[in-house]
């Protein structure tokens, strides 16, 4: 009985850990976990697996997908001459949600946050550079967060992009100030786009 009570507390541990996730959340969750029938718990079990052994970083955005490039970039159909910078991919996926936008990403892996450690060097800006150097792109649109750190963020890559032949545009601010991508609603999300304005 101890051992399986030991178990269980390392369970709810690991679920306590998540961001957003209190202690008697965890409590819930690895509660269910345990009524579970034991094919759909392997079945969690296997999925978690499979997310930490299959996804990687696309080459071209850093997207994350099971292949060298990822959906968007491989999609034929996207506006290629189109590049919306974000911070993480959880960014990207509240923006695809939106049904909005249909050019490509190039996902930073992060924000300037100076409290927080992370500095401009942290940010996955090469990529975008050797992007826009490469020709093709026209216009560069910043989806970063619209608070303090976003605003640093993207500060950064305006210098990094700076002399170069693009049109930098950015999101407009009928987000609220402060709020995180993932949060917006679809119809906030969609006016962002249509109003982008000129950075």
């Amino acid at each position: 009985m101890t051992e399986s009570r030991g178990v269980i507390a390392r369970l709810i541990d690991c679920f306590a850990d998540l961001p957003g996730i209190g202690r008697k959340s965890a409590e819930r969750l690895a509660y269910h976990v345990l009524r579970m029938p034991r094919d759909e718990a392997l079945a969690f079990a296997d999925a978690l697996r499979a997310v930490k052994e299959n996804l990687r970083p696309c080459r071209v955005c850093n997207n994350l997908g099971e292949e060298d490039e990822c959906t968007v970039c491989r999609d034929p159909r996207r506006d290629r001459s189109m590049v919306c910078v974000v911070e993480q991919v959880r960014d990207l996926l509240a923006i695809e949600h939106s049904g909005a936008y249909r050019g490509l990403y190039h996902v930073l892996q992060g924000r300037v946050a100076p409290l927080e450690g992370t500095g401009p060097e942290t940010l996955a800006v090469d990529g975008l550079v050797q992007r826009v150097r490469a020709g093709g792109v026209r216009e560069v649109i910043m989806a970063t967060t619209p608070n303090v750190e976003g605003d640093a963020t993207a500060l950064v890559v305006l210098q990094r992009l700076e002399g170069l032949p693009v049109e930098i545009t950015r999101l407009a601010r009928g987000l609220t100030v402060g709020a995180a991508l993932e949060q917006a609603n679809r119809e906030m999300l969609v006016d962002a786009i249509a109003g982008r304005q000129k950075y």
